[in-house]
């Protein structure tokens, strides 16, 4: 939420504001940097290729079992920089980078990694005067460490997999005093400080010829009314990567972009900085609310990842010499026996901190998955409740208005999970309160969602309204817990309320208070149905620069600008943490969160901002939850309907049918749209609505399963194609469909007017079936699907059998003991496997008490088996099978059921016309084992 409202805000706040939002619908990229206005992009970027003036020092050289150090000399200044190699476990390797002797400790990164991550033994291979070959142990894997220039290789058998400084574009500024920069000849810091005659543009001088203005940016920078001071001068860090026989790299959200990064040759980098921007532009490397910086890098060999820990601002540059090919070009490449191989280069490019990077090296998509989990930690498992459909809107109004709204609802037979308060709620925007006049009785309201089985989320944003009647600020202020301005004064800056503290998030001590205001005896009018939604975490601060703090505030002894986009992350944790200790660390959290960095999958959902009730927004959706998904973020979607402006009927329900099968749920809406529940636009479209939001409650236990897979494996719910099919070519760039775990294709439809969609079905050996006609596709192939405002083109893959609950009722937790119904699609070869996970859906029992069911689903020789997957483990449930449906099935003579030593005839129905068989009523319990049957009558000839 960004545009400003009369309501919204006091008329004084409006006023102080208006600078920096326009009154239209659009970003105003006025307010926001290019990297020319950024100094120490602009300063790293002049740099060119070339001869790197670093170089290793071998005879620093130390090897011990868990890292080698070495020292680099940098023969232009002089100066030396430590060099750190870790072999890491799980076929990865970490790099790091800092001053030998730094004036004053850099800021390295904490509270990311879930732990110091376990080191392997390196080796020396080789050494000369030249360089030292290590061992990395799996599959001839090797890593060379070139001496002048400084240069990192890693090679499997004869070929490179990455280097490291090929391009010479390592560029690390030194720590100095300021009077050391003042003794230097004009112009000459310039070179200096970006590691001196590193092929530094001269060309690219200021109009009036001069080289003095980008001097101006090593210990100050002005951009529009606001000056940044640097008390530390010039500290930004680059280091340019290769990636031969790349042409695909994936990630480093968030960007309104496509899928696979595009070159940025002549354009911006890609920024990586969390910015509160309203209603984004589409299709362009801006930043926006989250930033984690991994990338993944994929062919048919292999994929491998980049994880680039680092929380200042960062801008990432992308070049490749297959740009702008065209696949003819590429063709005629081809049969002219051209011998270019294929390359992508990446440089990251950061303004603070130190060199800390780990590289995954796969070989498979699920082996970068699991390596950055390692790290980072898988993506934490949501209530089930959670993942079923949420009702949001800037605001609604007071507990009648509440109530209305959730009766319409029952009304109006839709079921859904939980409705959201936005900032109007508080009092005053005073967050952990309630407006006494629209919200008087908080408990009832809640106690009536409840008697439901339904929710509530409020919103906590993360700014305090400076004001000396607010429990809240009082508490804060006097334990010191303020961030501070330059001067060491509470920093104060303009959000929802007028003027605001922000807390700093950054200490412990911070956290642990913050996470004590959601007990029940603290956040008076709270029960555990309530729930919290982090927003403008990046911080937004509507009269700061780019409209988020000042870099020279301080958190202790850092500068806001090294830690900047860890801010959201802490903010979420502590939320996170509030929400498990008022439960006695007994349920489970549920915090959706807007700004993000790696870790956040951690603490719970993210959503893609506020965008607009546009078809290009509806279709921006699929590649921006796609590159969450592969950096870890599992949890995310986008504002069903578009948060600005009003959807046509046609869009609405579009975005309904996409919005259903994505991981978070939700339609939300700005204040001053018109109002826009579910069944306000006609009978016709309400039922529409009602049908797929009832398909995605029916499909709520393998959503679960999934999550649960993806917080035990790292594996993302939502997930491109080629991560499945990595040797399928046609998938790379594929960013209009995509699969839900393993075995639903989905291909939502986003254009106006469409009358049909074209969806690639891979798997050259495989078959899909069509979810809603049970009619079966070939793999491999392009299909059109003529559609209608009914259609949502969803396809199971043959081979697989997912559990649904066809009985949708009022809310998830209503349908908890509702009986399942499995849906068997054979492949090719009769055979078919799946998975059931159940546990009690909201606390954290099946991970302390090993309380949950998990069941492997076969089917194979004619015989449908559940076994137990966790032995050990102890959970009841009254659910049980209601109905198989065998789809690519024969009719059988006999279905049996075999169960606790007995065999039982089942009752079946076959569907010759479209080959399914369906079991009704078996009967078992969900949790037990059993196989069932199927009999064929045998032919003899005489």
């Amino acid at each position: 939420m960004a545009v400003i409202s009369i309501e919204r805000m006091g008329l004084l706040s409006v006023v102080c504001v208006s600078l920096f939002f326009s009154s239209t619908f659009a970003v105003d990229r006025g307010n926001f940097k290019t990297c020319d206005q950024s100094a120490f992009c602009k300063r790293q970027r002049a740099l060119k290729p070339g001869q790197s003036p670093y170089r290793a020092l071998l005879e620093t050289l130390e090897l011990s079992d868990s890292r080698l150090t070495l020292q680099l000399i940098n023969d232009n200044n002089k100066v030396h920089l430590l060099l750190e190699l870790y072999r890491l476990q799980g076929n990865m390797t970490r790099v790091k980078i800092n001053e030998l002797k730094p004036l004053k400790p850099r800021f390295e990164v904490p509270d990311v990694l879930i732990a110091e991550p376990p080191t392997e033994p390196l080796s020396v291979l080789s050494k000369d005067d030249n360089g030292v070959v290590l061992s990395l142990g799996a599959e001839n894997q090797r890593l060379i460490v070139s001496a002048r220039p400084f240069r990192l290789d890693i090679m499997e058998g004869p070929e490179v997999l990455l280097s490291l400084n090929s391009r010479g574009l390592l560029a690390f500024e030194h720590l100095r005093l300021h009077k050391d920069t003042q003794a230097q000849a004009d112009g000459a810091e310039v070179k200096e400080s970006v590691d001196g005659d590193q092929q530094q543009d001269e060309g690219k001088k200021d109009e009036d010829g001069e080289s003095e203005k980008e001097e101006d940016g090593l210990w100050e920078e002005t951009f529009k009314s606001h000056t940044d001071t640097k008390p530390n001068g010039p500290t930004s860090i680059s280091l340019d990567f290769s990636l031969p026989g790349v042409e695909h790299v994936y990630g480093i959200p968030e960007h309104a972009d496509d899928l696979k990064l595009k070159t940025t040759d002549g354009g911006d980098p890609y920024r990586l900085y969390n910015l509160d921007v309203f209603q984004y532009e589409l299709y362009n490397p801006m930043a926006l609310y989250g930033s984690i910086p991994v990338m993944l890098a994929h062919n048919t060999q292999r994929t491998m990842g980049i994880f680039w820990l680092n929380a200042a601002e960062t801008w990432v540059d992308i070049s490749s010499n297959t740009a702008g090919k065209t696949v003819f070009g590429k063709m005629l490449d081809f049969v002219q026996g051209s011998s270019e191989k294929p390359q992508t280069d990446v440089r990251w490019i950061s303004e603070s901190g130190i060199i800390d990077v780990f590289i995954m090296l796969g070989p498979k998509p699920s082996k970068v998955f699991s390596q950055y989990a390692s790290l980072t930690g898988t993506q934490s498992f949501p209530p089930l409740a959670s993942l079923g459909y949420h009702q949001c809107r800037w605001n609604y109004n007071d507990q009648e208005d509440v109530k209305s709204v959730d009766q319409g609802f029952d009304q109006h037979d839709i079921p859904y999970d939980f409705i959201w308060l936005d900032i109007e709620h508080a009092d005053g925007k005073r967050y952990f309160t309630w407006d006494p006049h629209k919200f008087p009785q908080p408990k009832e309201m809640l106690q009536g969602l409840m008697d439901k089985r339904r929710k509530m989320v409020s919103i906590v944003d993360p700014h305090i309204r400076v004001d000396s009647g607010y429990k809240i600020h009082n508490e804060i202020t006097s334990k010191d817990f303020y961030v501070k301005n330059k001067d060491g004064k509470n920093y104060e800056g303009w959000c929802w309320p007028g003027n605001s503290g922000y807390p700093d998030f950054t200490k412990p001590e911070m956290r642990a208070w913050w996470a004590s205001m959601f007990a029940y005896d603290q956040y008076e009018g709270s029960m555990e149905n309530l729930f919290t939604w982090n927003d403008m975490n990046e911080p937004s601060v509507f009269n700061g620069p780019e409209v988020t703090m000042h870099k020279d505030a301080l958190h202790g002894k850092w500068e806001h600008r090294d830690i900047h986009n860890i801010y959201g992350l802490y903010v979420q944790m502590a939320t996170a943490e509030g929400q498990i200790q008022r439960s006695g660390g007994v349920e489970r959290p549920f915090v959706l969160t807007r700004a993000f960095f790696a870790g956040s999958q951690r603490y719970g959902a993210v959503w893609t901002g506020d965008n607009a009730a546009e078809w290009d927004h509806l279709k921006i959706s699929i590649p921006m939850c796609l590159s969450l998904g592969l950096v870890g973020v599992s949890f995310c979607g986008a504002d069903v309907g578009g948060f600005f402006k009003n959807p046509s009927t046609e869009l609405l329900v579009r975005w309904y049918q996409t919005g259903a099968y994505q991981p978070f749920f939700r339609a939300h809406a700005h204040l001053d749209t018109t109002r826009r529940e579910p069944w306000l636009f006609g009978p016709e479209n309400t039922a529409l609505i009602r049908e797929v939001i009832r398909q995605r409650y029916a499909l709520l236990p393998y959503w679960y399963q999934l999550f649960y897979q993806a917080h035990k494996t790292g594996m993302p719910v939502m997930r491109p194609l080629w991560v499945d099919y990595p040797k399928d070519t046609a998938t790379f760039t594929i960013d209009d469909e995509f699969l839900i775990g393993s075995d639903l294709l989905v291909h939502p439809v986003t254009e106006e007017g469409s009358r049909g969609v074209t969806a690639y079905l891979p798997g050259a050996e495989e078959v899909w079936y069509d979810v809603h006609t049970f009619q079966k596709h070939n793999g491999a192939q392009n299909l059109y699907i003529p559609v209608t405002l009914s259609s949502i083109p969803v396809f199971q893959r043959g081979g697989s059998i997912i559990p649904r609950k066809d009985r949708v009722r009022r809310s998830s937790t209503c349908m908890e003991n509702d009986p399942y119904t499995l849906y068997v699609a054979l492949s090719p070869k009769k055979f078919a496997e799946g998975e059931l996970y159940i546990d009690d859906g909201h606390s954290f029992n099946y991970d302390t008490k090993k309380e949950f069911i998990h069941r492997s689903l076969t089917f194979a020789n004619n015989a449908l088996t559940s076994s137990n997957l966790c032995p050990d483990c102890n959970f009841l449930t009254s659910s049980w099978i209601e109905k198989v449906l065998i789809l690519g099935a024969s009719k059988p003579s006999k279905v049996l059921l075999k169960m606790d030593g007995k065999e039982t005839p089942v009752d079946f129905e076959f569907d010759t016309s479209m080959s399914v068989l369906t079991l009704r009523k078996p009967g078992m319990n969900a949790g037990a084992d059993w196989t069932l049957l199927l009999q064929y009558q045998r032919y003899f000839q005489c």
